[in-house]
């Protein structure tokens, strides 16, 4: 692989899991969206206000509680250039490190790991790797606000961007739940000042289904989207991931999540002398 996008994007999505014991204690009984009826009779997709505004928060907003988590995924990245399906090993130790190993035809050709300091990675078949902070894997999504807590969050399909009541609408609709901000959102760093309009839609339980950040200023985009949810030793997990990204760079990346233990697992990650390190710019 000579582009780092499918090491370090696949950080973003890879396993994107999310533990939620409060989906378990409800036994999924939550009522369904609220249906009007069109002047046919026939039911249609209406944005009604949500009066139960505390639930919604407490399930969307607490973190979930975890140790450590293994899944093996099938990925395929486009990026308009030609790369194989990729099997995945990813780790995730919760609040520590995501660590990852790609194989292709059952050859080890990338591995990587994420912690609060940075992103690592090192590509076999060009002998090459790389030591980041997260400036560089934003620059790759077009956005300016992933450290490692909301690299984490992502991860784990929980709530990434800030929300507040006052600053988005949440209505209820046949899918489940809809926020959307009422005006741009402003998210400053040390690097830079960009303001997104953000969507975001949850499933009737809760379970997260996508995120939509539009810069306001940009033709720069990224939409996550998860699918069939799946209960798996009680943590709440999607077998389908997919990440969007538009604008002044464009590629995609789909995950199938095919197997998930909770074992605790060994993350060697370790860098050849003879390996170029690559500088990022």
């Amino acid at each position: 692989m000579k582009n780092w996008i499918p090491i370090l994007l696949i950080f973003l999505t890879l396993s994107s899991c999310k533990t939620r014991n409060a989906a378990k204690n409800n036994n999924g009984n939550i009522k369904d969206s609220t249906i009007v009826a069109d002047d046919n009779g026939n039911p249609k997709d209406a944005n009604e206000p949500v009066r139960d505004k505390l639930t919604f928060y407490e399930h969307v907003l607490i973190p979930p509680k975890f140790d450590q988590i293994k899944i093996n995924s099938k990925v395929n990245v486009e990026t308009g250039s030609f790369i194989p399906t990729l099997d995945a090993t990813i780790y995730i130790e919760n609040d520590k490190k995501v660590w990852m190993n790609l194989q292709a035809l059952l050859f080890n050709v990338a591995r990587g790991i994420a912690t609060p300091e940075g992103i690592k990675g090192q590509d076999k078949t060009s002998r090459t790797y790389i030591d980041s902070d997260f400036d560089y894997l934003n620059n790759l999504l077009n956005v300016n606000f992933i450290d490692y807590k909301s690299l984490e969050k992502i991860l784990m399909g929980r709530t990434f961007v800030k929300i507040s009541d006052s600053q988005f609408t949440l209505t209820k609709n046949m899918q489940g739940f809809k926020m959307v901000s009422n005006t741009s959102q402003k998210i400053v760093t040390d690097q830079k000042t960009r303001e997104y309009k953000i969507a975001l839609q949850y499933d009737t339980n809760y379970d997260l289904l996508s995120v939509n950040l539009k810069d306001v200023l940009s033709p720069d985009e990224l939409e996550i989207s998860y699918s069939n949810w799946n209960e798996y030793n009680g943590i709440r997990l999607p077998k389908n991931v997919k990440i969007i990204i538009k604008g002044s760079k464009s590629s995609q990346i789909l995950l199938e999540n095919t197997k998930f233990d909770f074992s605790r697992m060994e993350t060697p990650y370790s860098v050849p002398s003879s390996y170029k390190k690559i500088e990022i710019k």
